[in-house]
């Protein structure tokens, strides 16, 4: 993949694309925290992985009909904070479930109103991933979505986890779910086990999980069943290249 800018990103909070009112992404960072553990016999440093951690950070216009009422809320569940490189299925993207915190404004001297927001982890730390679905997906009845290599050519053997955003539905429910394939041919796609997000019929985030030491095959896709006329949908999948723990 040849090197790209940050032309065309995407900003998703709890089933809210914020990317219009969003200037800019100061940190989008996660990881395990190093624990010293270095013996008095040692003549450098030795670190082990910590607690995971994580979170995402940006620059919000005001705009009272937009970014305004979902960010001044100030929830005190978890949210998911979705960054997106751009909208193209298979692009990277970042997720984090965790606490808002704050909703700071700024007014500069040139009359700028900005404010500064986080999303900090709690729980999972932030994981990268990519998106199964070309940015935001509508499908108006159950739909078996494009799929693409999502493991660049091989079975993996740790299980995924997923992210769902709804950001509008109209019908009775909508259940999202990864199905898998090995070769995008002549190998019949089958759901995913434990790769199906609950049955959705409002805007609102999931996360799911399956077990850790699944199988996955090389290629992905989504699909939707249920009753309903509009759904407007992101998933982002997280394939794991070794065993996970949360």
């Amino acid at each position: 993949m040849a090197k790209t800018s940050g032309l065309g990103a995407r900003l998703f909070i709890g089933g809210f694309d914020l990317s219009g009112d969003t200037g800019a992404v100061q940190r989008i960072a996660g990881g395990c925290a190093p624990i010293d553990v270095t013996g008095i016999d040692k003549s450098a440093m030795e670190r082990i992985g910590g607690l995971r951690d994580g979170g995402i950070e940006w620059s919000s216009f005001f705009n009272p009909t937009g970014a305004h009422p979902v960010l001044s809320a100030l929830p005190t569940a978890d949210v998911l904070a979705t960054y997106c490189h751009g909208t193209t299925l298979g692009n990277p993207a970042a997720c984090c479930i965790g606490k808002q915190i704050d909703y700071a404004p700024t007014r500069a001297n040139d009359g700028a109103l900005t404010m500064a927001v986080a999303v900090q982890a709690n729980g999972f730390g932030l994981e990268w991933g990519v998106q199964a679905t070309a940015g935001q997906r509508t499908d108006t009845t159950a739909t078996a979505g494009t799929a693409f290599d999502a493991a660049g050519g091989a079975t993996t053997n740790f299980g995924v986890q997923a992210y769902l955003q709804v950001f509008s539905f109209t019908g009775t429910s909508v259940t999202v779910k990864l199905q898998e394939s090995s070769d995008n041919a002549g190998d019949a796609y089958v759901d995913v086990v434990g790769g199906g997000f609950v049955a959705a019929s409002a805007v609102g985030t999931q996360r799911i999980a399956t077990a850790t030491n699944l199988a996955v095959e090389r290629f992905l896709k989504v699909t939707t069943t249920g009753t309903f006329t509009e759904a407007t949908f992101h998933v982002v999948v997280v394939r794991n290249l070794a065993a996970p723990a949360f």
